[in-house]
């Protein structure tokens, strides 16, 4: 084994030892993108920028090589670069690409027959990728360059160059690695929006609760009809708080994977007997007339306490949005899926919101939906559900004549 292999191999030892050692994950998967690059850049440097071999461009062809200690770093440098799924590129001080992996080809110009020998300015017009390769030429390693590629797609990359062959004139060559950060943006997007809905919709109860404490504070205590009323109000936006709560609580538990279902065979009229039975002071309430038309003996296959749930939130969501003095009904059908509805002869929802039906916190009139006691989770919920389940939830709606809920479970799921 030649001093290179050998000087390698020790140094990818080395710091692989210091990564699994490290206690904190973060720490572990920062340092480890630290070993990534440097490892790379060693492998880059030997291969593209060493004294026995410097031709202005090269590909990752290893067996074009003409020694044998070239070979074997051509090698594996060929396998580590061809099986990333992060995009890299190599400039040399020209600006010129000299190579490039299969992600970074794919990223900026999969039409062309390979990138080597393009100009960076020929590839891409971004000025952040540009900048960054430049200062690295003049021997400064930029670290976590944000940069946005709008192709068919919006992609969002966290971009590290370093410089390659450093001398007092400046770097003979540049190495970037792209990591795809586009999923961890969305997902603190979502982050944030939910933390925001969660905070205005905890603050609204919240705020209602210490106004009423503060007026009984003031003398309202002694008079008895006036703190009947505000207790009262009291106590329904401490129940809402607490409902929204168990709802965050089961959503976060659905979404993270800590749901595990019990499958059983479940009397599907029966259960639907029982959450009519659950709701019917709301029923009543609202002057609705909830009705069951799930033929007797009708069996499904689920986790009979999440069939409950979503059975309860779309009823309940029924209920509540249905024509005043209508019919919420519950109906079977038997198919290549098993199909569980739910509809009422309400106002309808108008079709631009039917799409997002679904969502966290996505409500169609807000105002009536607190009223209402709702969290703006419950449909939320009932999709997870279903989804864990294997199946899915879908709605259809006219507007003036109601809406209907549908959900597609597998037929059976004993295997």
């Amino acid at each position: 084994m030649s001093k290179l292999q050998t000087l390698l191999l020790g140094l990818f030892l080395a710091l692989t030892s210091v990564v699994l050692l490290l206690s904190s994950y973060q720490a572990r998967l920062v340092f480890s993108v630290l070993v990534l690059i440097a490892s790379i850049a060693l492998l880059v440097k030997a291969f593209f920028f060493s004294k026995e071999v410097n031709p202005p461009t090269r590909t990752f062809d290893a067996h074009q090589t003409e020694s044998p200690e070239i070979f074997a770093v051509g090698q594996l440098f060929e396998a580590t670069l061809g099986g990333m799924r992060e995009g890299l590129l190599v400039v040399n001080k020209d600006m010129r690409v000299v190579a490039a992996n299969p992600a970074a080809h794919k990223l900026f110009n999969p039409n062309l027959s390979k990138l080597e020998s393009q100009r960076l300015t020929e590839l891409t017009r971004n000025p952040a990728i540009y900048s960054a390769f430049l200062d690295a030429l003049k021997g400064e390693e930029s670290a976590d360059v944000k940069v946005e590629i709008h192709g068919p797609e919006r992609q969002v990359f966290d971009l590290r160059v370093v410089p390659l062959g450093t001398n007092g004139a400046g770097a003979s060559g540049a190495l970037g690695v792209f990591f795809d950060i586009t999923r961890t943006e969305r997902l603190e997007i979502v982050r944030q929006e939910f933390l925001s809905n969660v905070s205005h919709e905890l603050r609204t109860p919240l705020t209602s609760i210490l106004a009423f404490v503060e007026t009984l504070q003031n003398g309202a205590l002694d008079d008895r009809e006036s703190s009947q009323r505000f207790l009262s109000i009291i106590s329904k936006n401490a129940s809402r708080m607490h409902g929204l709560i168990d709802d965050i609580l089961e959503l976060t538990a659905i979404e993270g994977g800590n749901v595990q279902l019990r499958l059983a065979p479940v009397e599907l009229a029966e259960l639907v007997n029982e959450v009519n039975a659950s709701l019917a002071r709301k029923a009543s309430a609202q002057g609705m007339t909830v009705v069951n038309e799930v033929p007797p003996g009708t069996v499904v296959f689920a986790d009979t306490r999440r069939l409950e749930r979503m059975l309860a939130n779309l009823i309940e969501n029924g209920i509540k949005f249905g024509r005043e003095h209508g019919t919420v009904t519950i109906k079977h059908e038997a198919g290549k899926r098993v199909k569980i509805i739910v509809e009422d002869n309400g106002e309808g929802i108008p079709a631009q919101h039917l799409e997002r039906l679904f969502e966290r916190f996505y409500r169609v009139d807000r105002a009536r939906s607190r009223d209402m006691g709702g969290t703006g989770l419950g449909l939320a919920i009932v999709k997870h559900l279903a989804i864990l389940h294997g199946g899915e939830v879908t709605v259809t709606s006219e507007l003036g004549k109601g809406t209907a809920f549908t959900l597609h479970l597998p037929k059976h799921t004993a295997n």
